[in-house]
């Protein structure tokens, strides 16, 4: 199995509704997109080593994406009550980050380089640490999609998954980006 299956098989494992590739060099780092970031709608732009500024700037996030070969975009799907269920949108989000730690739980020893990035900032701290002290949980930080400038409408296009899983649903969206092959480390 090569790297490719292997991490398929593992985001599907870890719970992930759908798995779709976009190439690197599609990939668009769209400085409108940061400004929402910047603008603070999420609110956690300069409170998370998830978010911007932390993640860098948007060079620097298209120099980390691009030291890899491949990318797959990845969702999850959750039910909602209506579409004022405020309280199973944020537990639909608890567990999209659940998903991805059973995902990183799950390579675990498997020596495949790759960069997991959530949806919106972490989330994992009632209070983060940045920019007085290191993440707590350095092996578990995954960056915003959104704060590396990604139009996550765009790319769930770009690769044949759903953005939007209907009426009365949430869907989250992550990426992973990865080696074919085995590599010296780059994280």
């Amino acid at each position: 199995m090569d790297n490719a299956e292997f991490i398929k098989t593992k985001l599907i494992e870890a719970g992930f509704t759908e798995v779709g590739e976009i190439n690197i060099s599609d990939l668009v780092f769209d400085r409108s997109i940061r400004t929402i970031c910047e603008d603070n709608g999420c609110h956690g732009y300069g409170r998370s080593w998830a978010c911007p500024p932390a993640v860098g700037t948007l060079e620097e996030c298209r120099e980390r994406c691009e030291k890899y070969d491949r990318m797959f975009l990845i969702n999850k799907k959750f039910n909602l009550k209506d579409k004022f269920d405020f309280k199973g949108m944020g537990q639909a989000m608890r567990d999209f980050k659940r998903n991805e730690d059973i995902f990183d739980d799950l390579m675990d020893g498997a020596g495949i380089n790759y960069l997991l990035l959530g949806n919106e900032g972490c989330g994992r701290c009632e209070e983060c640490t940045w920019p007085d002290a290191p993440c707590r949980f350095p092996k578990r930080l995954h960056h915003s999609l959104e704060g590396y400038g990604f139009d996550i409408g765009r790319m769930a296009k770009l690769s044949g998954i759903h953005y939007n899983s209907g009426p009365d649903t949430v869907t989250f969206l992550g990426a992973v980006l990865f080696d074919e092959t085995i590599k010296e480390s780059i994280r």
